[in-house]
């Protein structure tokens, strides 16, 4: 391959378990791969969690459901982040096939968000105590087509949408689309879970080189949740073996 302006210094990226690509290119999307890695681990572990879970073990249910509300914040606010501030920036930079591309990642948006919806719902019965054996396979039908749908998303997010924007945009630009990402979250109180979620079930070599580059804040975060976490993970995820 033919060595382009500036490649010796592109950073490394990063490779997780079920990650479909990391294209190279000047920037660093270690937090869009760590975020992808933690979306498809819950899913697995909420379709194994769903089919397993007595009918009348209302805590656990309960814990399941709270720990579906993190994951459906932070999924949501990451597909708002993309339609509203990534998204945009690169159709603008984009050729006409570039753009499909985008297009079909704010399409597949659309298809997710209504399989999340129902489960949501599900779950909301079972905590309360009303769903059957069969709503709780329906359920779990449910939880398994999600899983499916994001990731296919993902993949082709990963492979394709991630390239154009390696292509298009600067380290400096994306630096500025993540502060403005960042400083539009309707509460900061969910970075306060979101720290140890997405570094659960990480490589612990790989999660040492993401804290060891990380700044001074996740880091005490870290160390200050990451137990009560695992704890609560456990708690949620008592049947899955």
């Amino acid at each position: 391959m033919t060595s382009t302006p500036g490649q010796a210094t592109w950073p490394r990226q990063l490779r997780l378990p079920g990650q479909a690509d990391a294209p190279e290119g000047p920037v660093d999307l270690s937090t869009m791969y760590l975020v992808h890695h933690a979306f498809r681990r819950d899913l697995a572990a909420f379709a194994e969690a769903v089919p397993h879970t007595p009918l009348d073990d209302r805590p656990t249910w309960r814990a399941l459901q709270r720990r579906w509300e993190l994951f459906a914040e932070v999924l949501h606010h990451h597909h708002r982040a993309e339609d509203t501030w990534i998204w945009p920036v690169l159709m603008q930079k984009a050729d006409p096939t570039e753009q499909q591309t985008l297009q079909a990642m704010e399409a597949e948006h659309e298809e997710i968000d209504p399989l999340l919806a129902s489960c949501t719902t599900g779950l909301q019965r079972l905590v309360e105590g009303r769903a059957t054996a069969d709503e709780r396979a329906a359920l779990a039908v449910r939880v398994c087509a999600a899983r499916e749908s994001l990731g296919r998303h993902l993949a082709h997010e990963e492979h394709d949408a991630m390239r154009i924007l390696q292509r298009h945009v600067s380290p400096a630009e994306w630096g500025s689309i993540e502060t403005e990402i960042n400083g539009r979250r309707p509460d900061p109180r969910p970075v306060l879970s979101v720290v140890p979620w997405v570094l659960h079930e990480v490589p612990p070599a790989v999660r040492r080189e993401v804290l060891a580059r990380a700044e001074a804040v996740p880091r005490v975060l870290w160390r200050l949740t990451h137990r009560r976490f695992e704890r609560l993970e456990r708690r949620a995820f008592r049947y899955v073996t």
